[in-house]
């Protein structure tokens, strides 16, 4: 499966408090859960700067990945963006078959 990042940017104001943030948060991974059984969370991340917040997670194709990101754009995300990632050594791995 490939990996993804969702970096995930909130509206002002709608982290009044941890309950509510909590519910908000279970509630939306609910929804990805139903409409993308096949994805696989690894990691979950609370930032400072310009996004909120850094999931890490595996699917198995790029659509998918689209769907975690709409999902989370129709549950009040002002922005969602879905990066595709490769761990480190296989890049070098690919970076030999360019330069060997």
């Amino acid at each position: 499966m490939a990996l993804f990042i969702l970096m995930t940017r909130l509206a002002p104001g709608s982290v009044k408090d941890a309950g509510t943030r909590r519910a908000m948060g279970k509630e939306w991974l609910g929804k990805v859960k139903s409409a993308c059984p096949e994805v696989k969370w690894l990691s979950h991340y609370a930032l400072l700067g310009h996004y909120d917040f850094m999931d890490i997670y595996e699917a198995p194709d790029d659509e998918t990945a689209h769907k975690v990101a709409l999902i989370s754009r129709s549950e009040g995300a002002l922005s969602a963006e879905s990066w595709p990632a490769l761990p480190y050594e296989r890049f070098l791995e690919i970076l030999e078959e360019v330069h060997p």
